[in-house]
């Protein structure tokens, strides 16, 4: 069996009085004739921010802007090829900017319309769009335990990589970190505990699983830090060869609440050569990675 993975972006958009803007699938789609938030696929080396904004303007015809992070969520689905097709979905609050309102041409969707929250429940929805719009749903094609083997297709000479991690303290107020290995981008350097989602796997187990394989920790989520991009196409991979990599990254606020001392748990040659607690006063002289500086910079 194929299997295939993306990630995208939607927003949620609304009016005073409650409606919400919804897109319909059209025959060009996978699923013809269901509504869903817009939004789209996320192009290799793109902002998930930027996506937003480009697939508001695609399909609806208005300007956007975002204002806040909403949710990250991951689903599986069975399209029409027979293929299972897992989607990393980045969700928004937008405000509208600008522009007449219309339906897309020749396009993944056909029909643009400001639904009033009345109705909603009433229009056929996509899963992850009924999850966030509170519209009860069976779901067939969530996320499960027991997924089929295969290897992920891939566009030639590109990856694109959903990886999620976490700003680690503990009641102390201490921050948890990662030390990269030698042989891995940004070897030396502190980093944040996480890495790349599994087939199959939501970013919240991913950074739990994370979490303990890289410092033997366990805790909790207490919130979303955001999200943010890598792009670097002059990456190499095996070989030489390069890869065009862009990683896309959702960062969570996580909380200890019983820690212990940080030890590496996954096998030896990883990513990961140590990992330590650290106070306030000791991060202003520790080399961070970009990622690590943002989540610290973000949270104070």
């Amino acid at each position: 069996m194929k299997i295939k993975r993306r990630a995208a972006a939607y927003g949620v958009c609304r009016t005073p009085d409650g409606r919400v803007l919804l897109t319909r699938g059209s025959d060009a789609s996978a699923f013809p004739g269901v509504w869903s938030l817009p939004g789209g696929g996320i192009d290799h080396g793109e902002h998930p921010d930027d996506t937003v904004v480009r697939e508001f303007a695609e399909e609806t015809g208005i300007g956007v802007r975002v204002s806040g992070l909403r949710a990250v969520l991951a689903d599986l689905a069975s399209l029409p090829d027979g293929s299972i097709e897992h989607t990393d979905r980045i969700i928004y609050d937008i405000e509208v900017t600008g522009g007449d309102l219309r339906s897309e041409v020749s396009g993944t969707t056909d029909l643009v319309e400001w639904v009033p929250s009345a109705e909603v429940a009433a229009r056929p929805l996509l899963p992850f769009t009924a999850r966030i719009l509170g519209v009860r749903f069976d779901d067939p094609a969530g996320i499960a335990d027991d997924l089929p083997a295969g290897e992920v297709e891939r566009p030639p000479g590109k990856v694109q990589r959903f990886g999620a991690y976490g700003l680690a303290t503990d009641p102390a107020g201490r921050v948890l970190l990662t030390r990269i290995a030698d042989g891995y981008p940004g070897a030396g350097l502190w980093h944040l505990p996480g890495g790349g989602t599994d087939f199959g796997e939501t970013p919240e187990r991913a950074v739990a699983r994370e979490l303990y394989e890289e410092t033997s920790q366990q805790g909790r989520i207490v919130g979303l830090i955001g999200v943010s991009h890598r792009y670097d196409p002059a990456a190499l991979g095996p070989e030489g060869v390069p890869l065009q990599w862009h990683v896309i990254r959702v960062t969570y606020r996580i909380r200890i609440d019983e820690p212990t001392t940080a030890a590496v748990t996954e096998a030896a040659g990883g990513s990961t050569a140590e990992a330590a607690w650290f106070t306030r006063s000791e991060l202003g002289n520790l080399p961070l990675t970009e990622l690590s500086r943002e989540a610290l910079e973000q949270t104070g």
